[in-house]
């Protein structure tokens, strides 16, 4: 229930921060990029949502304290309330770390969203960085923001690292006070005694164990709800700015009434001011051929089923400005506002535009049009001379060209145009008088290519994200164990790990400490060299994705969505910032864990295999059988998500574009859709875990109910009585850490998919080098001013 509740709480988050972004005011947006909202829908809210498997961690922790404080007491006696203030000078000093855990990641978040928001900007216009050879320069600013990002993830790192050390030595500290006041009061350490309060420390190891992560994920998802708060309370469109009447309701289309306009919100001085004005009030085909888009779609590999890249990057200026005339028109709305419309195609085909879609399909609209081609004037209603930002003439066209000198220069200086555009104009009329039989000929076989175009994509420009089946393999693994110092740290990582020393009752209590500050030095220093190792990892990936991704051919981005790299640059690398490293590690510490205690077990009595090692092979095969699901589940996972990425960049970015067709509630339609796909295959990765889970704790409750039943029912003095209570101490633990083994395995399975993703970015095919040693000039060339082009091909 708990893990079908986050996924709801990232669903529902992920569609506050879509719909907040197709209603966020145009000020509020200059701030915030597309990739911050990504990083929000991504990042912060899937913390959020797994936030499910921490919540009960806390009470949990505090009730098993209690409950083995109180058998403490029942063995120990007043010795116990010394278990109790170590355990509340382990909590006190947990106060400052946690205090500074959440100001490092608050500012790590901070300067994650400044590098997100110069990642996107840099995407948006990787071309003109490739054609001005600027992608090196560019890709510094992209690591100077990441150096500072790394700075706060090595201080949080480290914070981490000591705070698992402060946990870790918990237990042991808390049975070294303990023993040491029962020294103290005269309480004598009997065998017994002893074994039971170990068994009670061992049991306690667990939940204490488990507190640096629930905390550190505590503090992270607060750092999380308040990004996405912040985000929220930004400022929206005003819902009253436009006000929207029933067709023939007024005789007034639009009016303006002393309008300010500025596209600057940082400037005093308004880009438009003082503005008044008042203006009185099958398909398909014809607006193709309105806008002279039937010859273009026959180029296109698909037709009109052709996938157009992000930002149309696969089509030209003209063809671009075109297209979004011919959307317009076929949304057949009554009013028409057109930002210079014939700026980006030539004069004939202006003139077809400025007659077919002004004077035909618009001639009963509402238009308005910005445009400095004076020649598409004369048959306006209203024209308005602007100056300085203000109305500086308004009239029809004979009127203002008498009345003043402003328009009458800037009509002077078109005279030439003016006079050629009438012989195109009558050029172009024979033109399409010719090809209109033609046009007809060729409509019935361009519409009739739809069903073969349908459903093939290989030749598109944006191609589908790979996603790669089945398990993750070892060389994945391997390639980033030894990413860092080669893997060097790898085996004295392992070997610091520490090994709980076994006390019996007549062991010295000097001994004990000893073992138990060794036992505390090694926690530090795997701590440290782990934290060591994840941040060289964490910044070796960051640098060759990056300079990867930057020395891409401009193929590349044409096929490959924004939201699709960025996706890359948040999750997947957060991933490797914060998770993956830690659950390797987990994973290898409660692997030593687990084969001591079988090792301790079996020495006490070999008998006990007869059941494990049938139990250890059931393990395996259910572990096998559902990880095939697991990763399957994980798999697809990611890549929708990649694609929610790749929809959200678009649509955020393009939020005006929406707003201004009425498409708000569609697009809305589309996300949740896309949520709902990522949410699926995650709760059924939720629900393959759980089941797993249980039936794993089942087999090592009945393992030990074996142990425990031989243990008690041998022969007597066939076994020491100290022998057998050790390792039935040992057993009480082999439930809890087999259930820890096997989730960390499977946690560890879906995060390293992100490992797997950015190496696939560290692997693309670049350019060629930036500098060729063979061809290096001398450092006096050039000798001559003269550039020689030969065979350039664009």
């Amino acid at each position: 229930m708990l893990q079908k509740a986050g996924i709801r709480a990232k669903a529902v988050l992920v569609a506050k921060i879509y719909n907040k972004g197709l209603i966020i005011s145009c000020q509020s947006k200059q701030g915030h990029t597309s990739g911050e909202a990504i990083n929000l829908m991504t990042v912060d809210a899937e913390r959020i949502g797994d936030f499910g498997w921490y919540i009960h961690d806390p009470w949990m922790a505090v009730l098993n304290v209690f409950l083995g404080l109180a058998i403490l007491y029942k063995n120990l006696g007043f010795a116990s309330f010394a278990a109790l203030v170590a355990i509340g000078l382990v909590m006190l000093a947990n106060l400052p770390l946690g205090s500074l855990q959440e100001k490092f990641q608050e500012k790590l978040m901070e300067w994650k969203d400044k590098r997100m928001k110069a990642a996107s900007e840099v995407l948006r216009n990787m071309r003109i960085l490739k054609l001005q050879a600027w992608e090196m320069k560019f890709l510094s600013k992209i690591i100077e923001l990441r150096n500072v990002e790394a700075g706060w993830l090595r201080k949080s790192l480290y914070t981490i690292a000591i705070t698992t050390f402060v946990f870790w030595v918990a237990p042991t500290f808390v049975s070294m006070v303990t023993f040491g006041a029962c020294m103290l009061l005269g309480i004598a350490l009997e065998s017994g005694k002893v074994l039971s309060s170990l068994v009670t420390f061992r049991i306690l190891r667990g939940p204490i164990y488990s507190l640096p992560d629930t905390f550190t994920f505590i503090y992270q998802t607060k750092v999380s709800l308040d990004q996405i708060a912040s985000f929220i309370r930004l400022d929206d469109l005003h819902p009253d700015a436009i006000e929207k009447l029933a067709r023939g309701s007024s005789k007034t289309a639009i009016e303006i009434v002393d309008g300010t306009f500025s596209w600057d919100v940082a400037s005093p001085n308004p880009t438009l001011k003082d503005i008044s004005m008042s203006v009185s009030h099958e398909w398909y085909e014809v607006v193709l051929e309105a806008c002279s888009l039937k010859k273009d779609l026959e180029i296109l590999p698909f037709g009109d089923q052709t996938v157009i890249g992000e930002r149309g990057i696969n089509l030209s200026w003209g063809q671009k400005q075109r297209i979004q005339i011919a959307r317009a028109l076929y949304q057949d709305a009554d009013i028409y506002l057109f930002d210079d419309p014939f700026s980006a195609v030539d004069a004939h085909t202006g003139s077809h535009l400025y007659r077919e879609c002004l004077l035909r399909l618009l001639a009963s609209k509402t238009v308005i049009y910005m445009t400095h081609q004076v020649e598409f004037l004369p048959a306006s209603d209203l024209i308005l001379v602007m100056k300085d930002g203000r109305i500086a003439q308004a009239g029809k066209y004979n009127n203002i060209l008498n009345s003043g000198t402003d328009f009458m220069e800037l009509v002077g200086a078109h005279q030439d145009i003016l006079s050629t555009l009438d012989s195109i104009v009558a050029k172009s009329v024979l033109e399409n008088l010719a090809i209109s039989e033609e046009d007809k000929e060729t409509e019935h076989g361009q519409n009739g290519k739809g069903d073969d175009i349908v459903g093939q994509r290989k030749g598109q420009c944006v191609q589908e994200e790979e996603r790669e089946k089945g398990r993750v393999g070892l060389s994945v693994y391997w390639k980033y164990i030894t990413t860092a110092y080669g893997g060097a740290l790898v085996p004295f990582i392992l070997l610091a790990q520490d090994v709980a020393p076994p006390v019996s009752g007549s062991t010295l209590i000097t001994v004990y400490v000893a073992l138990a500050i060794g036992c505390s030095f090694c926690i530090l220093a795997r701590a440290l060299l782990l934290v060591a190792a994840w941040y060289k990892s964490a910044t070796i990936l960051f640098n060759r994705m990056h300079f990867c991704i930057f020395r891409a051919p401009m193929s590349f981005f044409d096929a490959t969505p924004s939201g699709r790299i960025l996706n890359r640059a948040s999750t997947d690398q957060s991933a490797l910032d914060l998770d993956v490293p830690n659950q390797l590690g987990n994973f290898a510490f409660l692997m030593i864990e687990l084969l001591g205690i079988i090792a301790v077990m079996s020495q006490v009595a070999w008998q006990v295999f007869i059941v494990f090692v049938p139990v250890i092979a059931t393990c395996i095969w259910l572990q096998v059988k559902s990880n095939k699901l697991i990763s399957k589940t994980s798999s697809i996972g990611w890549s929708v998500q990649s694609s929610m990425s790749d929809i959200f960049f678009e649509t955020i970015s393009g939020s005006a574009t929406i707003r201004s067709f009425d498409q708000e509630s569609r697009f809305i339609e589309t996300s949740v859709k896309l949520i709902d796909g990522h949410s699926r295959p995650k709760f059924y990765n939720a629900a393959a875990l759980e089941w797993l889970c249980l039936r794993l704790y089942m087999l090592s409750a009945i393992t030990f109910i074996f142990s425990l039943v031989f243990l008690i029912f041998a022969p007597p003095g066939t076994i020491d009585p100290s022998v057998a209570g050790l390792a039935v101490t040992y057993g009480l633990t082999l439930n809890i850490s087999q259930g820890r083994f096997i989730w960390n395995l499977c946690r560890m399975e879906n995060s390293i998919i992100s490992v797997e993703r950015i190496f696939q970015y560290t692997s693309i095919p670049s350019k060629l080098p930036l500098v060729i040693e063979t061809n290096r000039p001398n450092n006096d060339w050039p000798l001559h001013g003269q550039v020689d082009i030969r065979d350039l091909q664009v």
